[in-house]
């Protein structure tokens, strides 16, 4: 697999590419500043040939040799010579100067002298002053003619100056050098940055190529969401980052919770401090949502030395243990029923010593009190409790209790009618069962302990389990923390290892499924009360 993922690697890597790519890019975007920079260089160098046309034509217009030489009809001596000296000291093209009559009295060329311009000469003579391009004899000439005006006032004839636009051009070119040079520079210093940037982006994916990225997502993706387990992570803030499928149906999460922190998700806070916590803490964490028992396992993700975030996977331990609960149920009742044979081992030596001292009437009297015992002790529950798995867990905890030298009493009240809804009959064991254990540990070899189960109403609307010892009590201390797992009452450390404190968190579990609730009295005798509302109206 790792052959054919290196003979798939492309053969640009992703450092490359981006390098490529980056200098491509800025490569385009300075050509196309260096041409709009190069254009407006020689526009600007145009208007500036262009200003500097009108304002030689103007001051050649403005001068009293040429305003007196144009306004006297009989055009009296020579104005090319100070045309010409205008024009070798201006360095353009020609100066040529007109009369009213459109007749040239300059030119460069002296052949030219007396002609008429090739263009109209009208708009001038109008007063216009005129500025543009035009083809001539030189070839394109940048141009501009300025009207001549008497004393009077009057149009006497106008002056052309011409500048080629070669010149123009030849002006224009001597920035590029200096343009290239920016944009060489600019380029390199780009360069520069797009490997950097190209570095940085490699270091921040550990040296991975597009397509390892690709399929390490894909197979994360895979893993991720085919996995029974819940599985969160949480950065070093405790905002979530991930959260599959089962970790979301496990803890009711909405879709958008990617992002949000434990306290806007309304995550248990024992779970909260658990994704906050990026220390290289490891542990289990029994964890009651709702009617599920989580077991949390907390792992700190870290990158070198430095801590990234957290990683919390959730398996799911409700049934689990419901089964353990039911196993200890039936480790109970072969416990009691042990005990039972032991018992009846000795009595059965007892009334074979009397018949071999010949003893037959106490004998007989022995056996007819054993066996009314016994037929009452199981007819008082049956009459009460006519359930028959009920019935049998009570009959298992009256011969654990009578072997613990435990007072165990079944209330006169109990009743619980034949065949209860399997769902009702599972979570009624549990509660029974676990609130009889506890009672049993607290009032240890002495004591004495009642036991209260009715389902109230014709209608079977309330099932109520109340248990009292005569044991010592729970710690005011703990108050309701009592049924939160991990919490017990054995030892009275909260948040234990989880091993222990079970028990009241699955009776409280028991009793959220049906919208009921458990609470404990402590103030004479110890009492846990639990109802389990059978009907939703009840509830």
């Amino acid at each position: 697999m790792a052959r054919r993922a290196r003979r798939g690697r492309p053969r640009l890597s992703l450092t490359g590419y981006l390098f490529l790519s980056i200098t491509l890019l800025l490569l385009g975007a300075l050509l196309a500043a260096g041409t709009l920079w190069t254009v407006n260089q020689y526009r600007e160098v145009r208007d500036e040939y262009t200003q500097r046309a009108l304002t030689l034509a103007q001051s050649v217009a403005e001068l009293p040799t040429v305003r007196d030489y144009l306004a006297d009809q009989r055009h009296p001596g020579d104005i090319a010579p100070l045309a010409e000296r205008i024009r070798r000291a201006a360095e353009v093209r020609y100066v040529v100067i007109v009369d009213a009559d459109g007749i040239r009295h300059s030119h460069p060329d002296p052949d030219a002298i007396g002609g008429r311009p090739h263009t109209n000469p009208a708009p001038v003579l109008a007063g216009n002053t005129w500025t543009g391009t035009e083809w001539g004899p030189a070839g394109l000439t940048l141009r501009t003619r300025v009207p001549v005006e008497s004393g009077a006032g009057e149009v006497v004839g106008y002056v052309s100056v011409g500048v080629l636009s070669s010149r123009v051009s030849l002006a224009a070119t001597g920035t590029l050098p200096t343009i290239g040079a920016g944009l060489l520079l600019a380029l390199v210093a780009g360069a520069g940055g797009a490997w950097f940037v190209s570095r940085r982006i490699r270091a921040k994916t550990h040296g991975l190529e597009p397509r390892e990225i690709t399929e390490l997502l894909e197979s994360r993706e895979a893993l991720l969401y085919a996995i029974s387990e819940g599985v969160l992570a949480a950065d070093s803030e405790g905002a979530v980052l991930l959260a599959n499928d089962s970790a979301r149906a496990m803890l009711a999460l909405p879709e958008d919770c990617v992002g949000r922190s434990p306290g806007e998700l309304g995550l248990h806070p024992r779970l909260g401090a658990m994704l906050t916590d990026t220390a290289d803490t490891e542990g289990e964490l029994f964890l009651p949502v709702g009617d599920r028992l989580l077991v949390c396992e907390h792992r700190a993700v870290r990158i070198g030395d430095q801590g990234t975030g957290t990683l919390v996977t959730l398996r799911d331990h409700t049934e689990l243990v419901r089964l353990g609960g039911e196993l200890d149920g039936v480790r109970t009742m072969v416990g009691g029923l042990r005990a039972q044979t032991h018992e009846f081992a000795n009595r059965i030596h007892t009334v074979s010593g009397m018949l071999e001292l010949g003893a037959v009437p106490e004998a007989r009297r022995y056996l007819a009190e054993l066996s009314a015992t016994t037929t009452e002790a199981s007819t008082r529950v049956s009459e009460h409790l006519a359930d028959t798995a009920l019935a049998a867990l009570v009959l298992a905890k009256s011969a654990q209790a009578a072997e613990q030298g435990v007072d165990f009493e079944l209330a006169a009240l109990s009743d619980v009618p034949a065949e209860l809804p399997q769902r009702l009959r599972d979570d009624a064991l549990i509660v029974v069962g676990n609130l009889v254990d506890n009672a049993l540990d607290a009032v240890g070899s002495t004591g004495w302990i009642e036991l209260f189960v009715r389902l109230h109403d014709d209608e079977h609307h309330l099932l109520e389990v109340r248990v009292t010892d005569s044991g010592p009590g729970i710690d005011p201390e703990l108050g309701d923390d009592v049924f939160t797992a991990g919490v017990s009452t054995k030892d009275r450390t909260p948040g234990g290892d989880g091993a222990r404190g079970l028990g009241l968190a699955l009776v409280r579990q028991a009793c959220t499924r049906w919208g009921g609730w458990v609470d404990v009295d402590p103030a004479e005798e110890t009492v846990f009360s639990a109802y389990l509302p059978v009907r939703e109206d009840a509830r």
